[in-house]
Parts: structure tokens; sequence; C-alpha cells
């Protein structure tokens, strides 16, 4: 995939589908649910965004993501579900390396929906599409050590865990080790025969 063939694609998200889950593109109508949980600290502490101070923010910053999906530059999927259409997170690629056919996924989930096999569900998802549709070689996701749950996440979708990086990052006024897990397209396949 070239840059451009990932700037056409994502200027229109593709829906993407599960048994409990629809992602889609994320709305301005989707402010309320967001800033349920994108005001909690513990939501936040290890990313590297501090908590929505209003509703009236995440209106902003949705509203601010419409021009992104325009350009074709946001790759991000609203985590919705299924049966009301609730949006519950986030999940998406945060980056794209061309030259070496990868990607890094990211995702965030409300609190609410922690323990339910739900953030797998949702990772899955987005590495099938881009395993089979952008025909990526590798996908790899990184967490702030620490975040033992998000490394689960990763471990639950068959990546591997191949280091880490200390005091690789400087967030929120302090330097953090960051770990990283990644999968690659044949093990995918062998895993999940999905590809």
């Amino acid at each position: 995939m070239t840059h451009d063939d990932i700037t056409r694609i994502f200027r229109e998200p593709p829906v993407l589908e599960t048994r409990r889950l629809v992602l889609r593109k994320m709305q301005k109508r989707d402010s309320h649910d967001m800033y349920e949980y994108a005001s909690r600290r513990d939501v936040t502490e290890y990313l590297l965004w501090e908590p929505h101070e209003s509703e009236y923010y995440t209106y902003r910053y949705l509203s601010y993501i419409q021009s992104r999906y325009r350009a074709g530059d946001f790759h991000d999927w609203a985590v919705t579900v299924r049966e009301n259409d609730k949006m519950i997170g986030t999940c998406g690629f945060t980056r794209f390396n061309y030259e070496a056919n990868s990607a890094e996924v990211g995702y965030v989930l409300n609190p609410e929906y922690w323990g339910y096999g739900i953030a797998p569900e949702a990772v899955f998802s987005v590495m099938r599409f881009g395993f089979v549709n952008l025909r990526l070689n590798r996908i790899e996701a990184r967490y702030m050590v620490g975040n033992d749950r998000s490394r689960r996440v990763m471990e639950k979708v068959g990546m591997t865990f191949e280091g880490i990086a200390r005091e690789s990052m400087h967030v929120k006024g302090r330097y953090v080790s960051v770990g990283t897990c990644a999968i690659l397209r044949r093990e995918f396949q062998e895993k999940f025969g999905a590809v």
C-alpha cells in the first residue's frame, strides 16, 4: 500500500463488523459517549493525552476529526455496540511505515466494558483489515510499561512480545519505558487462517 492508497481508503473508512461490535467513522454525535470515558483519569493514565475537560471539548475534537477524515489522514474507527450504536472506544492505525509495509495499531475502551474481550475483538477486526485489505506484512502495538491490561490485549490477538525501549518517551512530565508486541502476516494466517 502506498500513502495515496491509504489516504483514499480512509477518506471514507469502511465499516468493520464483528459479532458484538460495529467499527465505523466517528461522528460529532458521539461526543456524549466519548466524553463518558475520555474524561476519566484511569483511561488516560497510560495514554499521551490528558482527560477531556468538558463534553464541549470532546465535541470540538470530533468536529476536528471530520476534517482529518476528509483529508484521509486519520485512521481510527469508533468502536460501537452493535445493538445500540453506543460508542465505547476507538481502535485503528496510529501510523504507517510505507517502506516496511507495516503499521501500528492503537485502541482505547470505556472502562465499563473492560474485561469482556471487547478490545481484542476490535483489535482483531482492525488487524484482519490491515492484513487482508491493506496487504500489510507486519502490525505492531506499543504500550507504556505498567499497562498490563493493554499488553494482554496484544497477546490475545496473537502478537509476540518483542522488547522494551527503556525511557524512550517523555510523557506528561516523565520518562516512560515502552514495550512493543507485533504479529506478521504469515503468523496471522497460521494462527487464524484469516488472510
